[in-house]
């Protein structure tokens, strides 16, 4: 395997012959040395994708998706060793890291069959001498930046959709996590990908996008990370008219009615919620549980929680890694002491661990109804328990945050389903489930929680024109 900048079908080191060490953030063990360039990186990459668009949007999209289910195959073939890396470079689990290279395969598989379905439309015409139709074109040259938490999976997703549609890509992953991405280029490389259609440069998040937007080559920009970053972009894309598409921040609610089984509930709730370490953006985060089975469900919740084993990824009974680096542990903990100042209980947990960026898993009772801890993205293994009485209120509740991406309902009652999930104001929200998401449905959120849409047929369309053809005078 090859870990450095994929430029126009070659794996080089950057341009000024910077370098970053890839750390383990569970032990602070040197994992990896890449290279980490500038701008000069960016535009010889965004040269590359301009020249390899002409021939790559007129392939077949059967030949586009022999490549995508290809590399599908090659990411299965090899996924042991992808998961391994994975756990060194971002902390996750080993079975976690499993599943997200699974789903990464899947989405390769899913988009290699839905690029041979970007069905056009015939328009009937008021008049008899017109014809119309409707085709859908590739954009052109995607610039695709995403983040550390889900460093395979959130690359596959914009990858393969762009690619499925006959768009070439500049890709940015993330410094902390650069390793998987180059793992995805790998597999595209043995899987026959033309030079020039994927390119992957390492270096500043900042520069790289600013270049991005500046180059009039460049159609969109596909984001995942944090809300503050994608206000940056949108205000660069008012200059430049690039369009965007915005995968952002979370805040999730969850309503737990009383008529749930509280067991199943808490234990199935410990598991969504700690998953990644909390650095997950539709994790549920706003635990709001009425107030006649929050005692009941607290117990279980802290039994849950305390059996969670904190440590390396690769050790079997670990559940629980580390965060991904010490701003964000010091962010977590920040949260959790200002969630004490403010009056509330912590339960279990509330500590950092040593040997490695751990936070212990956290649940706070909140007794404070005016605390403000939790109206923040914690991204972290933090989990407050907040009691209600009336469901409008709720409701309100849930729906006062600036983030719109996923909400969870839990009750067994279907008049009350019905009518929380019609009321939430948020892009995804799950009935009954904590996976209110899947690689053929569209991802997205509403708010400051993002543009666009990902997976699904949603996710395709996001890197495709329309165009109206019509003809007069028959």
């Amino acid at each position: 395997m090859q870990f450095k900048q994929y430029i126009n079908g070659a794996w080089c080191d950057a341009q000024n012959a910077g370098t970053l060490n890839v750390i383990d953030p569970a032990n602070g063990e040197y994992v990896q040395t890449v290279p980490y360039g500038d701008g000069n990186d960016t535009t010889i990459a965004i040269d590359a994708a301009h020249d390899a668009f002409r021939t790559w949007k007129k392939m077949s999209p059967w030949t586009r998706a022999d490549i995508l289910q290809k590399t599908a195959n090659y990411i299965r073939q090899h996924i042991v060793e992808f998961a391994t890396l994975m756990v060194r470079e971002s902390g996750k689990p080993l079975a976690e890291a499993k599943g997200e290279w699974t789903v990464a395969a899947n989405l390769f598989e899913w988009y290699a069959e839905e690029g041979k379905r970007a069905y056009g439309t015939v328009i009937p015409s008021a008049r008899t001498d017109k014809r119309m139709q409707v085709i859908l074109q590739p954009m052109g040259v995607i610039g695709v930046i995403t983040a550390w938490n889900f460093p395979a999976y959130n690359p596959a997703r914009a990858w393969a959709a762009a690619l499925a549609a006959g768009c070439t890509i500049v890709a940015k992953v993330s410094e902390f996590t650069p390793l998987s991405g180059m793992l995805l280029i790998n597999a595209l490389e043995a899987s026959g990908i033309p030079k020039g259609v994927v390119n992957l440069v390492n270096g500043d998040a900042a520069n790289t996008g600013k270049i991005l937007l500046q180059d009039a080559r460049v159609r969109k920009i596909s984001f995942t990370g944090s809300t503050r970053v994608g206000k940056i972009l949108m205000s660069g894309a008012a200059e430049t008219n690039t369009k965007l598409a915005l995968e952002l921040g979370g805040n999730a609610p969850v309503i737990i009615m009383p008529d749930v089984d509280i067991d199943h509930v808490a234990k199935t709730a410990v598991a969504g919620r700690f998953r990644n370490c909390g650095q997950v953006c539709i994790a549920p985060q706003r635990f709001f549980v009425h107030a006649d089975i929050i005692d009941a469900f607290q117990e279980r919740v802290v039994y849950y929680t305390a059996q969670l084993n904190v440590g390396h990824g690769l050790e079997p009974e670990t559940r629980i890694g580390p965060l991904i680096n010490s701003i964000q542990q010091d962010h977590v903990l920040s949260i959790i002491t200002e969630a004490k100042a403010e009056g509330n209980e912590v339960l279990t947990g509330g500590h950092s661990i040593a040997g490695g960026h751990f936070v212990a898993p956290t649940v706070i009772r909140v007794k404070n109804v005016a605390s403000v801890f939790y109206d923040r993205e914690i991204f972290g293994p933090v989990m407050p328990l907040i009691p209600f009485n009336d469901i409008d209120e709720v409701i309100k509740s849930a729906n006062e945050t600036p983030y719109g991406l996923a909400a969870y309902v839990w009750t067994n009652n279907i008049n009350h389903a019905t009518y929380i999930s019609e009321a939430l104001e948020f892009g995804i929200v799950g009935i009954n489930e904590w996976a209110a998401h899947a690689t053929e449905a569209p991802f997205g959120g509403w708010k400051q929680s993002g543009l666009g849409h990902e997976s699904g047929r949603e996710g395709l369309l996001e890197y495709m024109e329309k165009k109206l053809i019509s003809i007069g005078g028959l």
